[in-house]
């Protein structure tokens, strides 16, 4: 005996996700898209009588340790790392060097002019959308400019909302497209932080 109509079960049907863009209509939503931003390590105090050009500047030795530390607390958090890519500044360059010594596999170094002192945020997130990585990128750079990133990505602002601390990092979540305004902060840690994990 067929059921009559008020007896049957309800058709359901599938529904599509949202469909997601830059401008909010038109595309569906691609996977997320994550990047670490880290400070440099503990560097040596500005001395121009022994380094006239500040991007010579190093890390001093205990920021060497202490960089150390916190590389090995980001690679016990992470479970994979994408390549490294960093500010052409020799304290920046050496954190990359450390943090990469802490991953196993040891992630590539790439120097983005984008990431040196005094470059504007939105420079750094204009590269990051043309680039496709298979793991987050962790991005080594200084302050204020990478508090001033977090700032764009999150705001559209370029206005440092959070300060990193030497050796420090934070997480951006990009979930549709990187551009600005479109993050979410994951996490914020300072280096002490990162030491204890």
């Amino acid at each position: 005996m067929t059921p009559n109509a008020s007896e049957r079960e309800p058709m359901t049907r599938r529904i599509r996700p949202p469909m997601v863009s830059q401008g909010g209509l038109g595309i569906r939503a691609r996977s997320s898209f994550d990047v670490v931003l880290v400070r440099h390590g503990p560097a040596e105090k500005r001395d121009p009588s022994r380094w006239p050009d500040d991007g010579t500047r190093p890390l001093s030795r205990e920021g060497v340790r202490e960089t150390r530390k916190a590389a090995r607390g980001l690679a016990k958090l992470l479970e994979h790392a994408g390549p490294i890519v960093t500010s052409p500044a020799a304290r920046a360059f050496r954190t990359a060097e450390i943090f990469r010594e802490a991953f196993d596999g040891a992630p590539q170094i790439h120097v983005w002019e984008e990431l040196a002192p005094g470059s504007p945020p939105e420079t750094v997130l204009d590269r990051l959308s043309k680039r496709r990585f298979r793991q987050p990128p962790l991005l080594v750079g200084h302050e204020p400019a990478l508090g001033q990133l977090i700032g764009s990505a999150l705001a559209a602002e370029s206005v440092a909302l959070v300060r990193l601390s030497r050796a420090g990092a934070a997480k951006l979540c990009f979930p549709a497209a990187t551009r600005p305004g479109a993050a979410r902060l994951e996490w914020l840690l300072t280096r002490e932080q990162l030491e204890r994990i």
